[in-house]
This record gives structure tokens, C-alpha cells and sequence, in this order.
């Protein structure tokens, strides 16, 4: 090694430190997660979101890197979060004409699912005893993540904390969802489909369209739904009840 060259580990520090590094880490954690989805032959335990969170918290504490520090290059993926949510137009756009004799049942899941989603998260919360900061972040935990973020700017409480819950819940309903919905003998890949997009929203969804289609734009109706009303009545009930 000549004398101008910088130590490997000098190098390291000064990648470790770029936002650059954050988004390397954040885009091949989820590629190795995916790849491992795949290879499981898309077994919903093996969730790409699931091994890519858990892949980039273990990495940031290794490295020792501050959250700030990280963000600073993942805030790249989170831009395209918004991207994301607009595009929700276009599955909702093209499942329209297939809600013909479905509406009034779905418009009552969608209901019955909001209000569950927010009654259960809050009622185990004060069971629990849990802060009253943590609770507030529950409140829209259920709504895809960065209309979950509105709301919780909107009523005054921790977007962060209610980001966490959002994507614990599209994580869990991702995994979990499955089995909950054939221990219910639901087979009809729409009804699957919707249950998943409004109980686990974004991440449901991508579970939803890598198992069947179908099941894939009704699970981008029921999230772009339960956006949609979740960040009309929401805030209200907060201000008109709970405030």
C-alpha cells in the first residue's frame, strides 16, 4: 500500500458516515429480503419488509450509525412513499367497474374494519397501561403509512411513533393474514384481498398482488379506501370525542 493511501479502515468511516451508505443499506436489505421471499416460494413468514427491517436495524446498531445519520439517505425511499400513495389512483381506477353488487358489502368491511382497527388498538393500549404518547400513535396505525402520518400531524401526535405502528401492522397483517383468513374459511381471492388492504395496508397489498391478482386491486381498493375515509373521520372523531 503506498503512503497516500487511505486505511481500509479510514474509508469505512468516511462510507459509514455518507447518506449514501444509508440508502445502499436500506435498497440491498430489501433486495436480500426479496430474494429470500422468493426463494421460500413467497411463504408469508419469510416477508421481504419483515427480514429488510430487522437487516437494517441490526446493521445501524453495528455500525453504530445515529438515526438521523441514517435517514439522511433512507429519506430517498421515503419520498417515494407520497409517489407511492397517489399511484393507489390507478388500481382503484381500473377495480371500479368489478365492484357491481359488492359495494354495499365492501363499504360495510371497510367500515366495520376502520373502526375495529382503532377501537382494539386503543382498548388493548389502556388495558396495557401504555403512555398516553404511544397511545396516540395508534390511532391510525391501521391507514397506510404516509396518510397515517397526516393524520397523526393533524390531531397533534407523534408521526414517527405512528409510522412504527403503521408498519408493525402491514407487517403483521402481511405474515399473519393468511392463516387468520383461512382459519375464517375465506377463500374468494376479492374479499382476501380487500381484508388485507384495509387491515394491513401497503405492505398487505404487495403481499396481496405477489399471491393472485385479484386479490392484489381489491387489497389496493381497501387501502386507498380506508386512506381516503381514514383521513376524513379520523381527525374528527379525535377533535369531536377523544380530544
Amino acid at each position: 500500500m503506498s503512503g497516500d493511501a487511505l486505511p481500509i479502515a479510514e474509508i469505512w468511516v468516511y462510507l459509514s458516515g455518507s447518506p449514501l451508505a444509508a440508502l445502499v443499506l436500506t435498497l440491498g436489505a430489501y433486495w436480500l429480503g426479496l430474494t429470500i421471499y422468493e426463494r421460500s416460494a413467497r411463504n408469508p413468514l419469510a416477508n421481504p419488509v419483515l427480514i429488510a427491517v430487522m437487516l437494517v436495524a441490526i446493521m445501524i446498531n453495528l455500525l453504530d450509525m445515529p438515526y438521523a445519520k441514517y435517514f439522511e439517505g433512507a429519506q430517498f425511499v421515503h419520498f417515494l412513499l407520497g409517489t407511492a400513495t397517489v399511484s393507489l389512483a390507478i388500481p382503484i381506477f381500473k377495480g371500479w367497474g368489478s365492484l357491481r353488487g359488492r359495494l354495499f358489502g365492501l363499504t360495510g368491511a371497510l367500515a366495520a374494519g376502520g373502526i375495529a382497527s382503532v377501537v382494539t388498538a386503543l382498548g388493548l393500549g389502556r388495558l396495557f397501561g401504555l403512555d398516553q404518547m404511544l397511545i396516540g400513535g395508534l390511532y391510525a396505525k391501521s391507514v397506510t403509512a404516509p396518510i397515517a402520518m397526516g393524520i397523526a400531524e393533524r390531531i397533534g401526535v407523534s408521526p414517527t411513533l405512528t409510522a412504527i405502528f403503521a408498519v408493525s401492522t402491514g407487517i403483521l397483517g402481511a405474515v399473519l393474514g393468511r392463516y387468520v383468513l383461512d382459519l375464517l374459511k375465506i377463500k374468494a381471492w376479492w374479499q382476501r384481498g380487500f381484508a388485507l388492504g384495509v387491515a394491513s395496508h401497503g405492505i398487505g397489498t404487495s403481499r396481496a398482488f405477489s399471491v393472485h391478482p385479484q386479490a392484489g386491486t381489491y387489497a389496493s381498493l381497501g387501502m386507498g379506501l380506508h386512506g381516503i375515509v381514514g383521513a376524513v373521520l379520523i381527525p374528527y372523531a379525535f377533535d369531536r370525542f377523544l380530544r
